[in-house]
């Protein structure tokens, strides 16, 4: 079975939906809204109440000596809604105090 789950989406917009009960991940592009509920819930252990799809298109740049057109894969991107109260913890942002 393939990974639906790819990664955590770690964005300044991103950290800031997710103080809002919002969080975004990185899933692979076959992924339903349904599989992507359920493999979330089963991984973090939460309750997850929605999940938004979007699909992101691939951006073209130019690269190397030659600036050759490089372009990189499309990706799909989910926002899933937790029940008030539940947080995934790759989302929480520790700040330490620095020394004078």
């Amino acid at each position: 079975m393939k990974s639906i789950i790819i990664r955590p989406h770690l964005t300044e917009k991103s950290l800031a939906l997710a103080a809002k009960g919002y969080f975004t991940f990185v899933v692979a592009n076959f992924a339903r809204k349904e599989e992507i509920k359920s493999a979330i819930g089963n991984l973090y252990t939460v309750h997850v109440l929605e999940a938004r799809t979007i699909a992101m298109v691939g951006k073209t740049r130019k690269a190397g000596k030659r600036m050759k057109t490089v372009s990189k894969a499309p990706w799909k991107k989910a926002i899933v809604r937790l029940s008030p109260g539940e947080k995934i913890d790759a989302f929480e942002i520790s700040q330490e105090k620095q020394s004078v």
